[in-house]
């Protein structure tokens, strides 16, 4: 047995049986291996941010990390936007990267990089396998590495002479490592704070806190202090729709944010961060919390948020609580295409248990309160601000959740960054509608102007507008394989939406807005 063959067995044992893949020459005898060891479904990416968000989102909703494939350091390089997102996101990916040989490297081979450098600065995990009989060994610990709480990136890099020497040695599947409970401090703190009670108490929910499970007990909590819920800005997975507690995310806007957290004295962080502005500001403040506010730390990011909320609502004497009113499910309305309208008719027409993965930016920013009173569903958001995450996000939510519709809300100056996922959806077959929000500009940049006082002209407006030739969308999709169709009215998105989730395959909406 090989290096590689080792690799995979051992992958296989410890749970992961998905790797998102772009191979080179380093990584051609990992390939010839997954021919050999039957188990692994190999998805192939035309490009490495297409793998590597990919693996974001089939992670976050399988619950357990894939692996990625990227050649060399210049392969990882051009998946470090979206591993950044999964960094944020807290995903547990494990990081197969192809390296020299380890007599070659020494002279200095054109495709010789810092691979260890660069892998440092969005892994928690970063290791070398130097002979074929360590490889296996070092697959396991990576898995068992990125599933600790609350999940991070280990990165195994291979020189290509680990894998094709003999030697190889299978190793068994490391244990999960549970994570910390918080303790008992914390949980009697944060009850002091809500006996006290107040409107101006805010339990902060981030992480598994924004689970069903996270969200009932937080309604219960709610229910029986009368506190007010929110949930950071943006979330690697958050479950919404009827029957779950509704909660407001923290805005992107700095001004909508100060609004949204005035009146806060004690905020209680469960499983979040203080929030913090996504940039400085000339003249405006870092943070929207008050200043004056009280901050409670119910549980960490690394800490089981679920059992700690649990636990709080014992030491509460929390009760049942009626089921959250989300009000009825929105209608489709008629004409043009505004964010409420367009909101209002997702909401209308999802099915039950969709998962939204969510790259609308600016266009989007209140969809998720519009479609409240939807079935229940899943909603993905781009954690790390690195743009081109939705579509991949999408690519790989589909096959970590079989059987479930995703609907990927996509801007069009984003998906640009990473179109190639339409290709991998087409190819794997993948039940993905894509709705493209095209506006024909970067019109998050237009807003950014104005809050950081700049004075465009001429120049600068050119540099937002991407309509200069105008991107045909439907013959794009069609290029990579994906039926795609275009509407300048909400009667004609509800037509499309509807004929999207009644097929199998992916579909593209390009929305002329």
């Amino acid at each position: 047995m090989n290096g590689a063959e080792s690799l995979v067995h051992s992958l296989l044992k410890s749970g992961v049986t998905t790797c998102f893949s772009n191979p080179g020459t380093s990584e051609m005898h990992f390939v010839a291996a997954l021919d050999r060891v039957p188990g692994m479904h190999c998805v192939l990416g035309l490009f490495e941010g297409v793998v590597t968000g990919a693996a974001d989102g089939y992670a976050r909703m399988a619950g357990k990390p894939a692996a990625t494939l990227l050649h060399c350091g210049p392969g990882l390089g051009n998946g470090l936007a979206n591993l950044h997102n999964a960094r944020r996101a807290a995903t547990p990916i494990v990081n197969i990267v192809g390296d020299q040989a380890t007599y070659h490297r020494p002279l200095d081979p054109p495709l010789t990089a810092d691979t260890e450098g660069w892998a440092r600065g969005v892994s928690g995990w970063v290791r070398t396998s130097m002979d074929a009989g360590s490889v296996g060994a070092d697959a396991a610990a990576a898995v068992q590495v990125s599933m600790i709480a609350p999940g991070q990136i280990a990165t195994l890099i291979l020189p290509s002479d680990s894998s094709w020497n003999d030697g190889g040695v299978v190793a068994e599947a490391l244990p999960r490592l549970a994570a910390p409970a918080a303790a008992p401090q914390q949980i009697e703190q944060a009850a002091n704070v809500l006996r006290r009670g107040g409107a101006g108490v805010v339990l902060l929910l981030g992480g598994v806190g924004l689970h069903e499970d996270g969200l009932a007990l937080a309604h219960r909590i709610q229910a029986a202090t009368g506190c007010r819920v929110m949930a950071q800005g943006s979330n690697a997975r958050m479950a919404h729709g009827q029957g779950r507690l509704a909660v407001e995310r923290v805005p992107y806007v700095v001004d909508l944010a100060v609004k949204a957290m005035a009146g806060t004295k004690q905020l209680i962080l469960a499983g979040s961060r203080k929030p913090i502005t996504f940039f400085a500001y000339p003249g405006k403040v870092q943070s929207s919390v008050p200043g004056e506010a009280e901050i409670q730390v119910l549980s960490r990011p690394e800490q089981d948020g679920v059992e700690a909320l649990a636990r709080l609502a014992d030491a509460l004497g929390c009760g049942r609580a009626a089921a959250p009113d989300n009000g009825g499910r929105p209608e489709v309305g008629r004409g043009a295409l505004t964010p409420g309208a367009v909101a209002a008719a997702l909401g209308a027409l999802m099915p039950e248990h969709a998962v939204i993965a969510d790259e609308s930016v600016t266009f989007g920013r209140d969809f998720l309160a519009a479609t409240k009173g939807a079935p229940p569903h899943d909603w993905l958001n781009v954690t790390g601000g690195a743009i081109g995450g939705g579509m991949p996000m999408a690519t790989g939510a589909a096959i970590g959740a079989p059987g479930r519709r995703v609907i990927n809300l996509q801007a069009d100056g984003s998906a640009m960054y990473t179109m190639q996922a339409l290709w991998t959806q087409a190819r794997e077959k993948l039940d993905v509608t894509t709705v493209l929000l095209s506006n024909r500009k970067y019109q998050i940049l237009l807003g950014e102007l104005a809050n950081v006082g700049a004075n465009p002209g001429r120049t600068a407006l050119d540099m937002m507008d991407i309509g200069n030739p105008d991107i045909n969308w439907p013959a794009l999709a069609g290029s990579m394989g994906v039926e795609a169709a275009s509407t300048d009215t909400v009667e004609g998105f509800a037509d499309l939406l509807t004929h999207s989730l009644k097929r199998s395959g992916p579909f593209l909406i390009e929305l002329l807005i």
